[in-house]
């Protein structure tokens, strides 16, 4: 029961702006942690066993942390907790706001898409931001919805927070830059462990709100992927709006040529196929209620 009201308090409140206004979320203070690991931690040599250790302590951390906000008698601690903790309506309406900014104007739109996305955004097309958009929304579903819920129901309020310390970190440290290469290495395998089922669930749900294409080319898709696990849900919604999400991207200035998902589906997109993604991760999300009601009566 603690999940499923976890997920009704989020998918009705959200992140209310009143409150996080005037209180640290929690997922800022994970990121102020992280921060300071990189900060005071990742200099000199041996960057990968310093990267590993400090990781390692946070992890813990927030294991024990999760231990001792569990033992407190009641339920209602951990289901606020957990509902601060997935991002489903907050999700949903940053995904919205982009294809809203383009019914303005591209500018409004970059300018949208630009919070939910880490790639150059300047000489986007309305076509580019809306892949982008769909792109974000298809793989924080996976990461923001699916995978806290998983590790919520699968160990309590202890294994959730370990899953969001290693996600916030991976989100921080664990790129292949030249800082964080070997000092995010740890980091970066955990949380591919950590999401390698509930990348595949999200699939799973999103191809269930449709199930017109055959799984295996979604699967085959999606180890055309430069991640192990965004890939899943990325293809998914790729062959469930039969658009062609991936392909090539900037960043910094410079062109990564990355491999598209579902290359033979539309390349003009707008505003309204956002439209249909908000719609798919609410439909995928009610699905997700539904199990969760499921298990919590049986």
């Amino acid at each position: 029961m603690t999940v499923l009201f976890a997920m009704i308090l989020d998918g009705i409140f959200g992140e209310p702006k009143w409150l996080w206004s005037r209180i640290p979320h929690p997922a800022v203070i994970m990121g102020k942690a992280v921060g300071h690991i990189d900060t005071t931690y990742n200099t000199g040599e041996n960057r990968k066993i310093k990267g590993t250790i400090s990781f390692a302590a946070l992890v813990i951390a927030a294991l024990i942390l999760g231990m001792i906000i569990a033992a407190i008698p009641g339920i209602w601690t951990d289901v606020i907790l957990g509902a601060m903790l997935i991002a489903q309506r907050s999700l949903v309406e940053h995904v919205a706001a982009v294809g809203t900014g383009l019914r303005m104007s591209l500018q409004q739109g970059r300018r949208a898409v630009a919070i939910i996305v880490s790639r150059d955004t300047r000489d986007m097309t309305t076509s580019d931001v809306t892949r982008s958009a769909i792109e974000s929304g298809s793989e924080n579903f996976s990461d923001g919805v699916i995978a806290p819920i998983f590790w919520f129901a699968i160990g309590g309020l202890p294994a959730l927070l370990v899953y969001k310390i290693t996600n916030t970190a991976d989100s921080m440290i664990g790129y292949k830059t030249p800082r964080h290469l070997q000092f995010g290495w740890a980091a970066a395998r955990f949380d591919d462990l950590l999401n390698w089922v509930p990348a595949r669930l999200t699939a799973l749900l999103i191809w269930a709100t449709d199930r017109q294409t055959p799984f295996a080319k979604i699967a085959a898709d999606a180890k055309l992927h430069r991640s192990p696990n965004a890939g899943w849900p990325e293809a998914a919604m790729a062959y469930k709006q039969n658009v062609v999400l991936a392909g090539p991207r900037s960043y910094d200035g410079k062109l990564t040529l990355f491999p598209y998902v579902n290359e033979a589906g539309k390349h003009t997109l707008g505003p309204d196929d956002i439209a249909q993604t908000t719609q798919t991760l609410w439909a995928a999300w009610w699905m997700t209620l539904a199990i969760a009601l499921f298990v919590a009566i049986i």
